[in-house]
């Protein structure tokens, strides 16, 4: 089986968009630490800057 990284049926994204771009941002250490202890750190981030891009559109 291959690497999973990058392909989109791996992170309940649509087939049609590829998770080919990496965003780099700083965050407190304590931030860091409560992303980390989610099962699936990439997607908890992934699902809140959408969730938060998806509110600012609806203003």
């Amino acid at each position: 089986m291959g690497k999973a990284k990058g392909r989109p049926e791996n992170f309940d994204n649509p087939p049609s968009r590829d998770l080919t771009e990496n965003v780099t941002f700083r965050a407190t250490k304590e931030m860091k630490e409560e992303i980390q202890k989610q099962d699936n750190p990439a997607q908890f981030c992934r699902d809140a800057v959408q969730e938060k891009l998806d509110r600012e559109k609806g203003k």
